[in-house]
């Protein structure tokens, strides 16, 4: 069992940066994959990109390639969703969730409960 709780999301101005936390409590988050995930109203569950165990690879979804980065921290049990460039059409709810590889939301057991990120123009 992993619990995941996000933070770090708020109002940017576009062109700006946030970075978003992810905290998992458990003496088992090494052993997940890390992947975040976004939501804007009334569209679906759109993937941002994939850590893997070790934190060795990365995958990224088109929309957010070359401006987000992951990194995970093992020693705070944490994966962190670094932001840059942000456009208003990264508006969206941030989910972090813990599971297998993989780039579609049934790869993944846990989430976290969202943060919200808005970008103004």
């Amino acid at each position: 069992q992993v619990q995941l709780v996000e933070s770090g999301g708020g109002l940017v101005q576009a062109g700006g940066s946030l970075r978003l936390s992810c905290a998992a409590s458990g003496r088992t988050f090494s052993s997940y994959v890390m992947g975040w995930f976004r939501q804007a109203p009334g569209k679906e569950r759109e993937f941002v990109g994939v850590v893997n165990q070790s934190g060795s690879r990365t995958v990224y979804g088109d929309s957010v390639k070359g401006r987000f980065t992951i990194s995970r921290v093992y020693a705070k049990n944490t994966v962190y969703l670094q932001m840059n460039s942000l456009k208003p059409e990264d508006t969206a709810v941030y989910y972090c969730a813990a599971g297998d590889w993989g780039m579609d939301v049934d790869s993944y057991d846990y989430w976290g409960q969202g943060t919200q990120v808005t970008v103004s123009s």
